[in-house]
Parts: structure tokens; sequence; C-alpha cells
């Protein structure tokens, strides 16, 4: 049985997949999301509507000193690929450069955050297997805290470590190329 294109969606700020099936979407002209407090943006690369089953996967455009969460710990495997600009890797209480072309590989278990260069904009983009059961683990970080990106409390629940992450998530159309700009 041949698997059916997705549906997508024109909107004011890009193109938005909407349903289940194979696509193409070039992100220059995709729908992008950023927090106005937090600046970046995210392109979410996949449906809210119909989630992949078996991994996520979304480019996030870093403004200088943002983190892309809080420092944690998951039980799926994820992969990130710096595809321009640098950020800085906080990973099992180390502190680590990235820049373009590094490649971070993130077992199970391992303890990380990515959190925005000093200069410019940086892009990476993020790919992460979704287990059947997912178990989060938010330990408090001295490291990652330095970045604005422990909590204070360790917790396994997300809406407990993420009650005080400023603001939401409003659909943006980002500067086109990628990482030319993104704090405007």
């Amino acid at each position: 049985m041949p698997v059916e294109e997705a549906l997508s969606e024109e909107t004011p700020y890009g193109r938005y997949v909407t349903s289940d099936g194979w696509f193409v979407l070039n992100l220059a002209d995709a729908l992008a999301v950023r927090n106005e407090e937090k600046g970046g943006g995210v392109y979410p690369l996949e449906p809210r509507e119909a989630r992949f089953r078996d991994f996520g996967v979304n480019v996030r455009v870093f403004s200088p000193g943002e983190p892309n969460a809080l420092y944690h710990a998951e039980t799926g495997q994820e992969g990130f690929l710096v595809l321009s600009g640098e950020c800085t890797l906080v990973v099992e209480e180390e502190a680590r450069t990235l820049r373009q072309w590094d490649y971070f590989h993130c077992p199970s278990e391992t303890r990380h955050v990515i959190v925005g260069g000093d200069v410019g904009p940086c892009v990476v983009i993020m790919i992460g297997a979704r287990p059947e059961v997912e178990v989060l683990r938010y330990p408090v970080s001295e490291i990652a805290a330095k970045y604005g990106a422990s909590v204070a409390k360790e917790t396994s629940e997300p809406d407990e470590a993420y009650a005080d992450w400023p603001g939401e998530y409003l659909p943006v159309r980002l500067p086109w190329p990628l990482g030319s700009d993104a704090s405007s």
C-alpha cells in the first residue's frame, strides 16, 4: 500500500506540515516559531498534529546565550549537528565549544544542554529517538546554571522543571539564509 503525501498549510509565517505522510519542506519556505523573551527560533519539522512515531527532529536557531532546554537526561538517544556558528555544549558537567560541522552523539541517560555561543546566531539540527516510554530527569547543575539552563531542584516532571521558563513560542519568519541574523 503506498504512503500518501502529507498535507500542508500556507500561513503568513511559512508552510507548515499538518498531517502524517511523506513530505519535502525547504526551510526557506517553512514556518518557524520563536520565544520573544529568549530570541532565536525553531523550525518544527514534524507536524504537531501527527508527531513522528520513532524520532523527533527540528532545526534550532540560537541567539547568543540562549539555551535550547534545561539541563536534562532522557531515555532516548539524540544527535546534534552544528550547521553554522558556534555554541556551548554542557555535557556530564563539562562545557565544550561546538563549531560548524561538529556532531554531538548523545546516548540515553546522558545529561546535556546546548547554549548559543557568544557571537552571532548558531544553527543546529536536532534529532532524537522516541522510546515507547520516555523518562526525563532534570538534575541540578552548577555549570548549566551559569548559562541559565539548570533547575533549582531536581525533578523528573517537565511541567515542574519549566514552570519558570519564559514565554511561549509564536510563529515567525526567521531571516534567510539561516543564521544570518536570528535576533531580528
